[in-house]
Formats: C-alpha cells, structure tokens, sequence
C-alpha cells in the first residue's frame, strides 16, 4: 500500500547512465554492480546496504537526463574522479514498496500513479525521483521503493 513520507536533502555521489530509453533495463543493473564494486573508494556513506536511482521525469535540460545509480553520503569528499555528485532537495514522496522483477516496475509505477490522483496528491514530473533499492543483484528479484515527487493538491 502506497504512502507519502517527506525526506530531507539528501548528498548522493554514483554514476550517471546515459543510454537510448530501451536500454536502461540492461544498463542500470551494469552501473549498480560497478558501484557496489567501488563502494569502498566512497566516503561518508550513510548505509552501505541502500543503492539510489535517481532521475527527472521531465527533465528541462540535458544535465538532468538520464539515470543516476548512486549511495548516500553525509558530506562531499574523497569519492572517485570518475563518479559524480547529486543534491536532491528535500521533498514529499509518494513510495510504494516492489519485491519482484525489475521488467515489473512499470506496472508498480501505475499502481503508484493511480493511487497519486485517487488520493488527492500531484505529480511533480519535473523534479528529482528516487527508487531506494534494499536488493539489486539479482534483476529478477528486486526489492524497491518508488519514490514519485508528489505535492498535495488544495
């Protein structure tokens, strides 16, 4: 059952994967082993045991297309040269909760949107996204929560 939860800001360092649409479902799986690799090269992390996917929906220019595969840090410094860093500003969520294949999120997301406009709550297809990612080494049983940048409506 979904629910709204308010998250602070939030300092992600990772991996951006940039790619035709069809190919996120093989990419993003490459970038979260990669990282999972190198989490020792990463300090300040906040829970070695949480991967973040990051993205905008709508996304206004090309420095926010694409998919961020990244963990939490407290603060900025002694991350790899090769990764990069993310400030998702403090927001309300709608998060629905997916254990399943990760071909089966979609059909997540529309339970997720569904529930969004039955519950009186808007879209905000422009800012930051995130999916917390509890397990994600095995595609075909992940365990996710979809995190959709919601505000309420008056």
């Amino acid at each position: 059952m979904p629910e709204v939860k308010h998250f602070s800001e939030m300092k992600l360092v990772g991996v951006r994967v940039l790619c035709p649409g069809d190919q996120y479902i093989v990419e993003i799986p490459k970038a979260s082993k990669m990282l999972r690799e190198r989490m020792d090269e990463i300090a300040n992390m906040v829970n070695r045991s949480l991967q973040y996917g990051a993205f905008v929906v709508e996304h206004s220019s090309s420095e926010e297309d694409g998919y961020w595969v990244c963990v939490e840090v407290s603060e900025f410094e002694d991350f790899p040269k090769d990764m990069v860093t993310l400030t998702i500003p403090a927001q309300m969520y709608a998060v629905l909760r997916h254990r399943g294949a990760n071909v089966e999120i979609r059909q997540a997301y529309n339970e997720l949107h569904q529930w969004i406009e039955v519950n009186g709550y808007q879209r905000l297809p422009n800012k930051w996204h995130l999916e917390a990612f509890h397990e994600w080494s095995d595609p075909a049983n992940i365990d996710v929560e979809l995190m959709d940048t919601v505000t309420y409506e008056v």
